[in-house]
């Protein structure tokens, strides 16, 4: 388990889609692993910290670039103002 994934302030787009995506990835691998291990505290302490972990990269890429699913609480609707996937400039 990788202890060093964190939220660090004034990245780039890129680097804090990153962050929230590899966030995303650990939480899914140690809930898979508390679903056969789930007296493991060391693995549901880290569970935690990366949830909490999770929301903050995820409010903070939000907060800077736009909402990333419906789910997000929104002042506009400010998606279609950037390119499409398919547009390749990503």
């Amino acid at each position: 388990m990788n202890d060093n994934i964190c939220v660090v302030s004034n990245e780039s787009e890129s680097n804090l889609m990153n962050n929230v995506q590899q966030l995303a990835f650990a939480i899914n691998d140690l809930a898979l692993y508390l679903d056969t291990h789930p007296t493991d505290m060391r693995a549901l302490q880290l569970f935690n910290e990366y949830v909490l972990q999770y929301k903050n990269a995820l409010n903070e890429y939000q907060r800077k670039y736009g909402p990333l699913s419906y789910y997000s609480q929104m002042n506009s609707w400010k998606w279609i103002n950037n390119p499409w996937p398919w547009e390749g400039v990503y």
